[in-house]
């Protein structure tokens, strides 16, 4: 008579069907993780500064281009530095008296006296939002502060400007907010503390 053989059982190391995924720890910063790993993590820029000086490449820059260089590193890869256009030191400030038809030279600061005079023009309401500030900050040397004026008016109605992603922090304090308008700072930064604790590729969309 043949005998019968028990269905084999699962290993006592597989997770039962609905059991949840055990969390993950964030790995520490050392030359042997790879950049993808290194990647799919939260950083703050003064872990990744000091991370930086440990490979021995430049720490300085936004916590974006920190990333990237590191990234490089860890890949044994050649990372090209950005070319940026840098704004020369004493370059030309608007002063004086300002009117509609000033010329708002290139690299112009988001200035008192700026402020001053759009507060005059459009009132109290005036700010150097992300608009704005791009604006100013953009200007090539053609633009003229009656352009300025306009442009204030013309972005009133639009939808706030999407936050660059190295602001990460200030991208997920806007979204929590639009979901949770009654909730308070406390919870806040609950949230905040449970969303960077994972792994990028296993968050929500900040």
């Amino acid at each position: 008579m043949a005998t019968s053989v028990p269905p084999s059982q699962p290993s006592s190391s597989a997770p039962e069907h609905g059991e949840p995924r055990e969390e993950q720890a964030r790995p520490e910063l050392s030359a042997r993780l790879t950049a993808a790993e290194f990647q799919r993590w939260y950083w703050l820029k003064d872990e990744l500064a000091a991370f930086a000086r440990e490979l021995g490449i430049r720490a300085t820059g936004s916590k974006a281009l920190l990333s990237e260089r590191i990234a490089a590193k860890l890949a044994g890869q050649a990372f090209a530095e950005p070319t940026t256009t840098a704004r020369a030191r004493g370059s030309r400030q608007l002063a004086g008296e300002l009117t509609d038809e000033t010329v708002i030279p290139a690299g112009q600061r988001s200035s008192q006296l700026v402020r001053a005079w759009m507060i005059e023009q459009v009132g109290e309401a005036f700010h150097f939002d992300a608009e704005m500030r791009g604006f100013f900050a953009e200007s090539d040397g053609t633009r003229t502060m009656r352009d300025a004026v306009a442009h204030w008016h013309a972005t009133r109605d639009q939808a706030p400007r999407d936050i660059d992603k190295q602001f990460e922090y200030n991208r997920f304090t806007r979204a929590w907010h639009a979901e949770h308008p009654a909730g308070d700072r406390g919870e806040l930064l609950a949230a905040w503390a449970a969303y960077r604790s994972r792994p990028i590729d296993e968050r929500g969309r900040a």
